[in-house]
């Protein structure tokens, strides 16, 4: 299995700055890679994953950390329920190199295993919405998610023959190319992995601090537009030519990153990441 090497930590450390005291929102714990980080620094962190597999990992932080680490079991829309303020909100977004690295999961083409593909335990699997989803359904959702072209033809295909393990999928893409995009569409529409990025940056302006910074570590176009285009409506005031805006807006952009060339040598997974981040005013 690939060791987890998170991205961009470095960068995500220099934002968030010094955290000793401070209240951390981890919203992806994952394997743990910036949480440690942030509780290494001082901090008091609580993590969120609705990924089974991390508990493991969450029970051995609470029994290191004690009353400066608490861990949630749930999609990390939920943060929406707390009430509470931190200073801190951090999400790395995206699957994980375990979650893919796990052939039982049915995330990657790489492996032949049962197709699941569900960032829980809950609900139906990706092969149950086989047989849900209309061929429409399908050919949006490859074209929405993955960008593939013969979306038509695939879902289609996908109809005629359900298939019930990733190779069984992946004979039925003819092009290689268009294999990691619709694996990759699939995995987004089952999991609503949109829809909850949406509702957890909602939540965000009523759980930060005055003075509190959200972080965002993406690592597709469709996530990173989401988060840009939040954060640039948090950042500014519409105006009208004839009446200029009066109120400054309540969030301030930090300056937007990306992986160095070494960091990818290190870490290929950070190819294509980027970490924007905003600061709250008032």
């Amino acid at each position: 299995m690939t060791k987890h090497i998170p991205v961009l930590l470095d960068s995500v450390m220099r934002a968030v700055g010094d955290i000793r005291g401070a209240r951390v929102l981890d919203a992806t714990f994952g394997a743990g890679g910036y949480s440690r980080a942030f509780l290494d620094a001082g901090a008091i962190v609580t993590a969120f994953d609705r990924d089974p597999t991390v508990v493991e990992t969450a029970e051995r932080f609470a029994g290191e950390f004690g009353s400066r680490f608490r861990f949630v079991f749930g999609p990390f829309s939920a943060m929406a329920e707390l009430n509470e303020k931190f200073d801190v909100i951090v999400f790395d977004l995206g699957i994980s190199s375990m979650q893919i690295d796990d052939a039982s999961r049915g995330f990657s083409f790489r492996y032949d295993a049962p197709l699941d593909m569900r960032m829980s335990i809950d609900g139906p699997t990706i092969v149950d919405m086989f047989d849900v989803w209309t061929a429409d359904d399908l050919t949006k959702i490859l074209r929405d998610f993955g960008d593939v072209r013969p979306a038509r033809a695939i879902a289609c295909a996908i109809k005629d023959k359900i298939p019930k393990t990733t190779f069984e999928l992946k004979d039925l893409i003819h092009n290689p190319r268009d294999i990691a995009p619709v694996f990759q569409a699939l995995r987004i529409a089952l999991n609503d992995e949109m829809g909850e990025l949406r509702r957890a940056l909602n939540a965000v302006p009523n759980l930060l601090n005055i003075g509190g910074r959200c972080i965002c570590v993406t690592f597709h176009s469709l996530e990173d537009r989401i988060v840009k285009n939040t954060f640039r409506d948090w950042t500014t005031v519409a105006g009208d030519a004839r009446m200029p805006a009066v109120v400054r807006p309540r969030f301030e952009l930090i300056r937007a990153v990306t992986p160095t060339d070494d960091e990818i040598k290190n870490n290929p997974r950070a190819r294509s990441a980027h970490m924007r981040g905003v600061e709250m005013l008032y």
